[in-house]
C-alpha cells in the first residue's frame, strides 16, 4: 500500500521522527520547535510552524507531499500563499523546488526516519474486515480517551445539526418557535414520515394553529385537514364528520390547500406508528402545549421537559381506529418512552443547544448536553456493533457520539483523524 499524504501528516504532527534532529536535503540541521497546526482549508498543510534551522529560528508554514514535484504538479509555484513556506517535508524528493521567488525550499525526506512498524499497524486497521477498523482493540482503549474524543465527536455532531437548523431561522426571518414547529413536526415522521410531515408544517403555518391551539376539534380538523386525509367522502364516525365539516369551514376561511395524501406512508409499519396515529398525537400536543418552545426553554429539568409529552388529551376515536376507516381493537394512542425520547435527543436537545449558540447562553448549552447524559442511549445496528464490541454504552449522549464516530470516520476509515485510532496506532 502507498503511503498516503495523511499518513505523513500524522507522523510530522505528532513528532513521530526518530529524533527531534534531522538534517535536511541540503545539509542544514533541522530542530522541530513546533510542527505547526493542521490546516483543513486552502493554503499550506501547517500552519504557525516553529522551526530551529541552523541554529536559525524560523516561524511559518509547512507543506507535505508524497513527492517533491507534487509542489510543481499542484501548482504551488505559482501561488502566493505558498511563500510563506520555511520547510517541504515529502516521503521521495525526486525533484529540487523553489518557490516563486525563486528560492530554494528547505526540504526533509522523512522516508526512514519514522518506525515502519506504525505504517504497517496503520495498514492492518485498513484491511481490518470487523464492523469498524480498530474493533479488535476497542477493549484495550482507557476511559480517558475514549470518552475525550467522544466528547468532542458529540459537539462536532451537534455544531453540524445546528448549521441547517440556523439557515432555517434565516429562512423563517428569525423565528425560532416556527423553526422548532417545523423540526418537531419532521421529528413526528420518524423517518418514514418525515418528509410528509414537513411538507404539512409548511402547508400549515404555527401562527394559524394557534389561533385555534383551546380548540381540540379544530385544531385537529387543521392538521389533518392540511394533511389531506379529510377530502374523503367516506369517512367513519360521527367524529370524522365533524372534523371534515370543520375543515370545509377553516379551509375556506383561511384559504388553504392541503397537501397530497399519497405521500404518508403506512407499508410495514406497526399501526400504532400509522402517521394518522401521529397525527392525532401531534394534535393532542399542540392543544394542550401552546407555545411550547417557550416552555421548553424555561422548563427546570429533563423530568419537566418530557412531562409536555406525556398523557397527551389524544381524541378517543383513535383508541379505536388506525385511520378513518371502521374501527379495530381498542389500542394505545400514547407516544411511548423510546419516541418521547427519540423527540428529546432529535429536537429539544438540538434546540436547547442551537438557541444557546445563537444567544451566547451557556447554561442552554450545558442543559442540551446534560439532557443527552441523563437519556438512556439508543439501541440500533450502528450503535450495537460498538456494544458487542465491549464498550458500555449508557447514554443517549455516547449512543449519539458513537453515531457521529461510525458516520464521519469508521466508515470513512479516517482513523487517522481519529483520537481513538490515532492512540491505537501510537502504541
Amino acid at each position: 500500500m502507498e503511503i498516503s499524504e495523511n499518513f505523513l501528516f500524522f507522523i510530522w504532527r505528532y513528532r513521530l521522527l526518530n529524533s527531534a534532529h534531522q538534517v535536511c536535503v541540503g545539509g542544514e540541521v533541522l530542530e522541530i520547535i513546533q510542527p505547526g497546526i493542521l490546516n483543513t482549508h486552502a493554503g499550506p498543510d501547517f500552519t504557525e510552524a516553529k522551526l530551529l534551522i541552523d541554529g536559525r529560528k524560523w516561524a511559518g508554514n509547512v507543506e507535505i507531499h508524497n513527492k517533491s514535484s507534487d509542489w510543481q504538479l499542484h501548482k504551488h509555484q505559482n501561488d502566493e500563499a505558498y511563500e510563506s513556506v520555511i520547510l517541504h517535508v515529502v516521503y521521495e524528493n525526486d525533484v529540487a523546488i523553489t518557490n516563486k521567488s525563486g528560492q530554494r525550499i528547505p526540504t526533509l525526506i522523512i522516508k526512514g526516519v519514522f518506525s515502519e512498524l506504525l505504517f504497517d499497524n496503520y495498514v492492518k486497521m485498513l484491511d481490518c474486515k470487523e464492523s469498524f477498523p480498530c474493533r479488535p482493540q476497542m477493549k484495550e482503549i482507557e476511559p480517558i480517551v475514549l470518552n475525550t474524543f467522544l466528547s468532542r465527536v458529540i459537539v462536532e455532531r451537534l455544531e453540524q445539526k445546528i448549521t441547517e437548523v440556523l439557515a432555517k431561522v434565516k429562512d423563517l426571518k428569525g423565528n425560532w418557535y416556527d423553526t422548532f414547529y417545523f423540526y418537531l413536526a419532521r421529528n413526528f415522521g420518524f423517518k418514514v414520515n418525515a418528509l410528509p410531515f414537513e411538507l404539512l408544517a409548511n402547508a400549515l403555518p404555527l401562527q394559524l394553529l394557534n389561533r385555534h391551539w383551546d380548540n381540540p376539534i379544530q385544531v385537529e380538523a387543521l392538521i389533518f385537514g392540511q394533511a389531506g386525509f379529510l377530502e374523503h367522502t367516506k369517512l367513519d364516525g360521527e367524529y370524522a364528520h365533524l372534523l371534515k365539516a370543520e375543515y370545509k369551514f377553516l379551509k375556506l376561511k383561511y384559504n388553504l390547500n392541503s397537501i397530497d395524501v399519497s405521500v404518508w406512508r403506512f407499508l410495514r409499519m406497526r399501526p400504532a406508528s400509522f402517521p394518522t396515529v401521529r397525527l392525532a398525537q401531534f394534535s393532542a400536543l399542540h392543544a394542550q402545549s401552546n407555545q411550547l418552545f417557550a416552555k421548553i426553554l424555561k422548563a427546570p429539568d429533563l423530568k419537566a421537559i418530557s412531562a409536555l409529552f406525556i398523557n397527551l388529551n389524544v381524541s378517543p376515536y383513535w383508541q379505536t381506529h388506525y385511520h378513518f376507516k371502521k374501527p379495530v381493537a381498542e389500542m394505545q394512542v400514547q407516544l411511548g418512552k423510546k419516541s418521547i425520547e427519540n423527540i428529546l435527543i432529535n429536537t429539544v436537545c438540538v434546540f436547547l443547544f442551537a438557541y444557546g449558540k445563537y444567544t451566547a447562553q451557556q447554561h442552554l448549552i450545558d442543559r442540551a448536553l446534560n439532557f443527552l447524559e441523563k437519556i438512556p442511549a439508543e439501541h440500533n445496528t450502528i450503535v450495537n456493533q460498538y456494544l458487542d464490541a465491549g464498550l458500555k454504552i449508557d447514554s443517549a449522549l455516547m449512543s449519539q457520539s458513537l453515531l457521529q464516530l461510525n458516520k464521519y470516520y469508521c466508515t470513512q476509515k479516517k482513523c487517522l483523524n481519529c483520537g481513538i485510532g490515532i492512540k491505537i496506532l501510537r502504541k
